[in-house]
């Protein structure tokens, strides 16, 4: 993977681009001179857990022959006070439509988190994830 950072306004705008050209917005927080111009870098490190999480639980459905209309997940999370301030937890409420049978939904999420998603496993192991089916 190769991925370049650059610095495109003053003080934090910086654009992030991968090997395929695509492109995001990286700014800080107006309280450390941010403009708000793009995403955080710790907006994108939750973007990236339910990204994974996401794509993890769709190809598990897929092979159980389960296409939701309506696939979507919404991450809260809490982070500790000072410098660094890093994440202590996070829940993920993943909404489906109805034709998906939430017990086994439940038990995909579950195993994703546990076993396969990649981004979870860079995650600091303190950090508690929790989910709950929608």
């Amino acid at each position: 993977m190769g991925i370049t950072l650059t610095r495109i306004d003053k003080p934090y705008v910086f654009e992030f681009e991968n090997e395929r050209g695509i492109k995001c917005l990286i700014d800080a927080a107006p309280g450390i001179g941010g403009t708000d111009r793009g995403f955080r870098p710790m907006e994108l490190l939750g973007g990236a857990l339910a990204g994974c999480v996401a794509i993890d639980v769709l190809g598990i459905l897929k092979k159980q022959r389960f296409d939701p209309s309506l696939f979507k997940i919404t991450i809260n999370s809490k982070r500790k006070e000072g410098i660094p301030s890093p994440f202590e937890s996070f829940l993920l409420s993943v909404e489906v439509d109805e034709s998906i049978d939430k017990i086994k939904l439940d038990k995909n999420v579950k195993l994703v988190i546990e076993k396969y998603c990649s981004v979870v496993a860079s995650l600091d192991k303190n950090i508690v994830i929790r989910h709950e089916i929608i």
